[in-house]
């Protein structure tokens, strides 16, 4: 038994070798240099030994691996920075072009090595090391439900360039392929094996066993693509079948991204020029890709945000050093509406205890219900069983009575948005709680510090947003009142962290974080709508520029009559100049006179028929003061005008104490109102453009459309001095 540091090896009876990967003191294998330069003479043992017939790889963990260790790419790029200063670009580009095809080299190698390999696979398998098992000759599946492989680079701005490209083409029908890479789905393992892409699928007591009875019974040493009479799923890229498949796919691409993702068209590229090609050669154009996208700015922001900053978040970076992990068994939810029955359900999903207490026992029941609804649609598609539903329907208490909150670790109130509903929740919530136990306000609006004005305990008082719908939105904001002590804090992040979500932590304003940027994108909408511009353009302008909807359609989703209750509320505390009256007047035209209130009655700026898409209502024509030619409009400008508007939001959230740490805003941002995931977030779109710059876009804009583009100081200074957000805040670390 050959011993390595990451890789158990040795050979049995039947000169079968098995390399188990096994990382020491890590919980999931990453592929690093010291992993590449194992797998390296592992290939070449097996290669040079006469006396093995073939190598089975493994993981002795209870996952195969995630995939590369992506700050290892970007400390590729730091060097290559740096070589370019010292050397020139030219060899830098050398350099880093044959670094960024160790990996693709290393399988190659092993595909050509002329002894079978099998992939083992138990667990997750992504990325690069699924790209490990697609260069095995065989691969061999646990039947287990954790068992996922798949290629999800596209999802933090790369793209599988170790070979994913060329292999996934060759196995698959291209337009089938260029799906798989372009969405980055983890797929399941008989799904995995009706596709193509493995070929076995067995009990996991049986996996390794099954991987070496294939080598014994012959396994070929051989890919397909190495063999001679090999034809291309699809046949060649030029012809009939392939003309068929390139100019559809070439227009679904730019519908999907706008144009926006490196990563995405160098996908398309990359096949559509490797399968002309032989293998050797198109692994070698995959690699010239791979360095272009790994030197591209949305990679770094993306790997920035997406995967390093998200990990650090979800790992608990906020969370106060000095307080004990805490064990939360029951929680308490009070208020069974929509909001309230979600987090009944996420909760329960999570496996705690759940009281849902509302006025009577039948609202209440009716907030369980829509746990029961929840899980029947999982049971549908596949995804739980019956007795999924029966045990979390178990987990849920339903009742009228504030006394069954009595043993609870932490209480979510998520009643309705009214200050004096909700001072009368928490004085009943907190005649019945324990001293240790935790109230939390699932507010989306009304700052934390008043709330806590009806507490006799505002140290233990926190806010816990939620946004919607609950089940499958991924952020959650952590609202730090004046007095929200460091247990709040950390029971706050630790349930978070329970119900698989990722937090952030804000600081007390109105509206906190998330709701002052989205509240800027619509209000920009609404603006540019007011102007004349045609509403067509106003929605193809914000998916254009890499949000998820347009601002038009965002508003009817949050609903437009929501929308003048807040500007209405704003309006009563702030007083008239905190509002912009034409859109005041708008709302109420809509809300008021025509009865739109947006999704939740099928009209809104949209129609929303029931049988059919969505589409824009006629009547808004009438509701434009003047109508601009589309003609005359600068696309892009208005493109800048709605991520400008967010980002200055941000900003201020930044200069007022609110956000504290840059990774929270990108990845708040992200998660909790789509902004435009190429940029890498809203701060990360000011420090990739460079403050100077765009404090010279803000002031362009704003001597065209108004003060609302006014640059704040806190950018002024930042262009004056060249320093980003990321650069104040590890200067700050550092102090």
């Amino acid at each position: 038994m050959t011993n390595f540091n990451n890789f158990r090896f040795e050979v049995d009876g039947d000169g079968i070798a098995l390399a188990t990967w096994d990382m020491p003191g890590r919980s999931m294998n990453v592929i690093t240099n010291e992993v590449m330069g194992e797998l390296t003479q592992i290939v070449e043992k097996v290669a040079s030994d006469e006396a093995i017939k073939g190598c089975v790889i493994t993981s002795g963990k209870e996952s195969f691996s995630g995939g590369a260790d992506l700050s290892m790419l970007q400390e590729a790029k730091t060097q290559f920075e740096k070589l370019a200063k010292e050397k020139g670009l030219e060899e830098a580009m050398a350099t880093f072009f044959e670094e960024s095809r160790r990996l693709s080299l290393l399988y190659r190698r092993l595909e050509t090595s002329g002894k079978p390999f099998v992939a083992a696979i138990h667990g997750v398998c992504l990325g690069g090391a699924f790209e490990l098992a697609l260069a095995c000759h065989h691969r061999v599946l646990s039947d287990v439900d954790a068992t996922r492989v798949g290629l999800p680079e596209i999802k933090v701005g790369l793209f599988p360039g170790a070979g994913g490209t060329q292999r996934v083409s060759r196995l698959m029908q291209t337009g089938d392929a260029l799906q798989m890479l372009l969405k980055g789905d983890q797929i399941r393992p008989l799904m995995a094996r009706n596709m193509g892409l493995v070929h076995q699928v067995v009990p996991r007591d049986q996996l390794v066993q099954t991987a070496k009875d294939w080598i014994k019974n012959g396994g070929s040493a051989e890919a397909l693509w190495d063999q001679k009479g090999y034809k291309l799923p699809s046949n060649k890229v030029y012809s009939a079948a392939g003309m068929q498949i390139w100019p559809p796919a070439n227009a679904i691409y730019r519908r999907e991204t706008q144009d926006n993702y490196p990563a995405a068209r160098a996908i398309l590229e990359a096949v559509y020029q490797g399968l002309q090609l032989p293998m050797d050669q198109a692994l070698k154009v995959e690699s010239r890709y791979l360095a272009k996208i790994l030197r591209s700015k949305e990679a770094a922001a993306m790997i920035r945000t997406l995967f390093l900053s998200m990990q650090e978040l979800n790992k608990g970076a906020r969370r106060p050093k000095n307080v004990p992990p805490t064990s939360l068994k029951k929680i308490g939810v009070v208020g069974a509406g929509f909001m309230g029955a979600s987090i009944a359900y996420v909760t329960a999903n999570a496996g705690m205890e759940v009281v849902l207490v509302d006025r009577d026992t039948e609202t209440a029941e009716k907030g369980k219900a829509h746990s029961h609804k929840l899980m029947t649609d999982q049971i549908m598609k596949g995804r739980a069983k019956t007795a999924d539903r029966d045990a979390l329907l178990a987990r849920i208490t339903p009742s009228a009575d504030y006394s069954d909150l009595k043993d609870c670790d932490l209480v979510i109130e998520a009643v309705f948005e009214d200050p004096k509903i909700k001072a009368e929740v928490i004085q009943k919530v907190e005649a019945v709680i324990p001293a240790e136990c935790i109230f939390a306000s699932n507010t989306s609006t009304l700052p934390i510090s008043g709330l806590a004005k009806a507490s006799k305990r505002p140290d233990e008082f926190i806010g816990i947003h939620f946004f919607s719908p609950v089940e499958k939105m991924m952020l959650v904001e952590v609202i730090v009142g004046k007095q929200t002590g460091d247990k709040a804090l950390a029971t706050a992040l630790d349930f978070v962290r329970a119900i698989k979500k990722t937090p952030i932590v804000v600081n007390d304003s109105r509206g906190f974080f998330a709701n002052r940027c989205v509240l800027g994108y619509i209000l920009e909408g609404h603006l540019m709508f007011l102007e004349g511009v045609p509403p067509a353009m106003i929605e193809n302008a914000g998916k254009q520029a890499g949000m998820p909807v347009g601002p038009l359609s965002l508003n009817d989703e949050v609903g437009v009559d929501l929308g003048l209750k807040i500007l209405r509320a704003t309006k009563e505390q702030l007083g008239e100049a905190a509002v912009v009256p034409a859109q005041e007047q708008l709302l109420t035209q809509l809300v008021e006179k025509d009865g739109r209130l947006g999704r939740k009655n099928r009209k809104g700026f949209y129609d929303y028929p029931e049988n059919g898409s969505k589409r824009l209502w006629p009547g808004l024509n009438a509701l434009q003061p003047e109508h601009l030619d589309a003609e005359t409009l600068d696309m892009q400008e208005l493109k800048q005008r709605l991520l400008v508007t967010q980002a200055l939001e941000a900003a201020r959230t930044v200069e007022e104490g609110v956000i504290t740490d840059p990774r929270e805003a990108d990845v708040g941002s992200i998660l909790g109102f789509g902004f435009a995931p190429y940029t890498g977030g809203v701060l990360s779109y000011i420090d990739f453009m460079g403050a100077k710059a765009f404090v010279d876009l803000c002031r362009t804009l704003q001597a065209k459309h108004g003060d609302r583009f006014a640059p704040p100081k806190i950018l002024l200074d930042m262009a004056a001095s060249g320093e980003t957000f990321y650069g104040r805040a590890e200067a700050k670390k550092a102090a």
